[in-house]
């Protein structure tokens, strides 16, 4: 039961409120979703197209939060009750969005309508009707670090004023036109872009999240068993999929793309904290990662196969991983930056939050969640009943 006496980082006694959570279904809003529901007396209007991994959060009536969650199955894209359930609401979160890389490539017009386009009703409720929101971006609005344009062996790629990304000083730096995997970036910072123009001249309160790679159970999806049959997740998720069907991890490009990686658990606290907080959060745009859990993704595939081999007692692959290329994996038209090392300084100072888990630790907590999902999904497939001919 949540305790009835908390108070914010000022010493303030924080009031319940009302949440309109849009996209609650999804990886990010599900653990959000519980950590409400289990830490704090605040309400939630869940709202999404699907509810598998909040079921547990909504069934059966006796929860002790029951009255403090409602699910509304919705598509922002064309449903009138939106405005609705935002004036219902106290603040907003708006986690909806296309955010896998292949589809940045193969589905450009949908990236763009899903992150721009359809964000845009959103902002203009919140703003409309003086309603808070906290809208989830990406880190890739970074694009490509300036480092990654110095020559390679000049010493300045060492300096972490060339690739360190901070949210009110770096610039966001993205390839020519036809690279379509910069179609996701575009218009999540053009969605940025009118957030901050809507708090600078109407007065909207907001605040804006850049998650670096959150990870953790129920993250992505594994092709076939929790997400359909056909479709590339991000990269852990491609790791996890190849780990549990026993394939070579592929590495695009050789791997050699760095990467931050932090626990959706500590990510999630960090969440709780802008929104408890908005006299420190509002106006902000925070990143919301790990610097110490840098690696490249050779390197990433290389811990995994070690964890994965921990977890599951079965021996290491002999052909651990394989090189593809980015065009054979994604399309053409893929791009990527080389490097995303979040500056953590302005959610340190305003929120007083700092990561904790290891990139170990994630990946244990992760891959064991996975193996226990697919070990149960092929038990299931195997013991139906052969159909008839």
């Amino acid at each position: 039961m949540a305790s009835q006496n908390r108070v914010d980082l000022d010493g303030n006694p924080i009031k319940p409120i009302t949440i309109c959570m849009i996209g609650a279904g999804g990886f990010i809003g599900s653990h959000l979703c519980e950590k409400l529901m289990a830490e704090t007396p605040h309400k939630v209007l869940a709202l999404d197209v699907y509810n598998d991994k909040i079921k547990h959060l909504l069934e059966p009536d006796s929860l002790p939060w029951a009255d403090r969650i409602q699910f509304h199955r919705l598509n922002i894209k064309n449903d009138s009750r939106l405005e609705s359930l935002v004036r219902m609401a106290d603040l907003t979160i708006n986690l909806a969005a296309i955010c896998t890389p292949a589809d940045y490539n193969t589905r450009p017009l949908d990236t763009i309508y899903s992150n721009f386009i359809d964000a845009i009703p959103v902002v203009k409720y919140c703003s409309g009707n003086n309603k808070r929101l906290i809208h989830f971006s990406t880190c890739e609005v970074y694009g490509k670090t300036i480092g990654s344009f110095l020559p390679k062996d000049s010493p300045l790629r060492q300096d972490p004023a060339y690739y360190v990304l901070s949210e009110d000083a770096s610039p966001c730096i993205f390839g020519p036109i036809e690279k379509q995997r910069w179609s996701y970036a575009c218009a999540k910072q053009l969605i940025e872009r009118l957030i901050y123009a809507e708090g600078a001249e109407n007065g909207m309160d907001f605040t804006i999240v850049r998650p670096f790679n959150w990870i953790g159970p129920r993250m992505d999806f594994i092709p076939g068993i929790d997400g359909p049959s056909e479709g590339v997740p991000r990269v852990l998720a491609c790791f996890s999929n190849n780990l549990l069907r026993h394939e070579p991890l592929k590495l695009v490009d050789g791997g050699q793309s760095q990467r931050t990686f932090i626990y959706i658990k500590d990510a999630i606290e960090a969440v709780l904290l802008m929104i408890e907080n908005p006299a420190r959060a509002n106006g902000h745009i925070f990143n919301v990662g790990n610097p110490n859990n840098e690696v490249t993704v050779k390197q990433l595939a290389e811990m995994m196969t070690k964890v994965y081999a921990k977890v599951s007692g079965e021996p290491l692959l002999e052909t651990p991983t394989i090189d593809i290329s980015s065009e054979e994996f994604y399309g053409v038209g893929y791009d990527d930056s080389d490097k995303r090392i979040p500056d953590m300084t302005i959610i340190n100072k305003q929120l007083g939050w700092n990561p904790k888990t290891s990139l170990w630790d994630l990946l244990e907590s992760t891959l064991t969640y996975q193996h226990r999902t697919y070990a149960e999904a092929v038990k299931q497939a195997t013991s139906k009943p052969a159909a008839s001919s």
